[in-house]
């Protein structure tokens, strides 16, 4: 879920005037102490703490105070969240857009997705610049960081306009390489990293070499790559229908040979979708080490 902040201004809804912010009070969270305005109207104690631009309300100023701690906690625990992931102490009082290009590239591996989203957006922002593009496909070659599958998708994500992103000779290819590096090899599909890889590949960039690289990705050692691919193939015939015959046949074949029977139906049914010209594709299956686990959670 997008996080915002701040929320609405509670006193708004009871039309505390500016008159009425006559009090003061404090609360204490994160080792650190914060001023509140308090205002006391015939609908109860009105909190404002102006550091973190948060309101509450409660029936008594003990109420009030700890109703606004207690609404404090989302916004203290991301900026905790942000600052660890920037190797920092205490919590981040920024604003993602003003860091630095490595900082928003380390941001790609927090472990909240949506900060890493955040940063995602800023570094979209400069694709053109050419600035952050060997750091993108040296994330796709991860194989270690326990956060690399949600930096990952967020990369695939950027390379669906993959043109922007590759300004300099070369890079095209390597990030394309790097895309099937997912496919090829993936453990696991957390944050549906191998999914995405095969969408991109099949459904934004199949006339460049996506679609005769999933057609090779087909023979990935990865049951779950090869899940990947097969689905990455519906997408290709839809932009390129030329290859239409090519991948029915890649797909018959597949059938009869993949060592995974889940897989073996999915070709099948897949081929028959494309054959038949269906707007819609037959639903990928889920693996027995996946369903109990979580691992295609998004």
């Amino acid at each position: 879920e997008k996080f915002s902040w701040p929320p609405h201004p509670i006193s708004y809804s009871y039309h505390v005037l500016a008159t009425d912010w006559t009090g003061n009070a404090t609360f204490t969270a994160c080792g650190e102490e914060f001023q509140v305005k308090v205002a006391r109207t015939p609908h109860g104690v009105f909190g404002r703490c102006e550091a973190i631009w948060l309101e509450a309300r409660g029936d008594t100023l003990e109420e009030m105070l700890e109703q606004m701690a207690f609404d404090a906690e989302p916004l203290f625990v991301r900026q905790q969240v942000v600052a660890r992931a920037l190797g920092k102490p205490g919590r981040f009082k920024g604003a993602v857009r003003d860091l630095s290009a490595i900082e928003l590239l380390k941001l790609l591996y927090c472990v909240n997705r949506d900060v890493a989203n955040d940063a995602q957006r800023e570094i979209e922002t400069h694709a053109r610049s050419g600035l952050f593009t060997a750091a993108l496909i040296t994330v796709l070659n991860d194989r270690t960081h326990p956060y690399r599958r949600s930096a990952q998708w967020c990369v695939l994500d950027m390379f669906e306009d993959l043109p922007s992103f590759c300004t300099r000779e070369g890079d095209e290819a390597k990030a394309v390489q790097g895309i099937k590096g997912i496919i090829w090899d993936a453990e696991d599909d957390y944050a549906r990293t191998a999914f995405k890889a095969g969408v991109v590949l099949g459904g934004h960039i199949p006339y460049r070499e996506g679609g005769p690289i999933l057609l090779e990705c087909l023979k990935a050692p990865s049951k779950i790559g090869r899940r990947s691919a097969i689905h990455g193939l519906f997408h290709v015939v839809e932009w390129l229908p030329d290859m239409r015959d090519q991948v029915v046949d890649a797909l018959r074949k597949q059938s009869e040979i993949d060592p995974e029977r889940l897989l073996q139906s999915y070709a099948a049914a897949m081929a028959d979708d494309i054959e038949a010209d269906q707007p819609e594709h037959f639903q990928e299956p889920i693996f027995s080490d996946e369903s109990s686990m979580g691992l295609l959670d998004f």
